[in-house]
């Protein structure tokens, strides 16, 4: 009988070595959505660096491609909600050079069809 106390006793001193303690807790809708927007900008950012427009931008400044993506992942969730801020705000056509021409255009137009200048061939004036 204390053969098998010692046995016992033993082999319940192991198996509560093993185990491990839980805690549960209610978890917040707040806090599933600020999980839920945390990962949405993470695949945001990284569909942006698999765009091949991107990953040749890159590489013309000497950032690998990967070592970007791992500087991505290596974020943490307000830093890499910060970036995606910064890429959804800055200019897509890039500089505005474009936009500028389109304005320098129409002015031009709108001059030379009220008869002040005469630079497009194509217009006729008002006057």
């Amino acid at each position: 009988m204390k053969k098998f106390f010692v046995h016992f006793l033993l082999s319940a001193f192991t198996v509560m070595g093993f185990q491990q303690s839980a805690q549960a807790a209610m978890v917040s809708t707040a806090q599933v959505a600020a999980a839920d927007a945390a990962a949405q900008v993470r695949v945001r950012l990284a569909a942006a660096l698999e765009r091949a427009d991107v990953q040749a931008a890159l590489e013309r400044n000497g950032i690998a491609a990967t070592d970007a993506k791992a500087r991505v992942a290596a974020l943490s969730d307000e830093e890499a909600a910060a970036l995606a801020q910064q890429v959804d705000s800055l200019p897509a056509g890039g500089d505005g050079l474009v936009g500028a021409l389109v304005f320098i255009f129409v002015v031009l137009l709108v001059t030379d069809i009220l008869g002040l200048t005469k630079v497009f061939p194509f217009t006729r004036s008002v006057r």
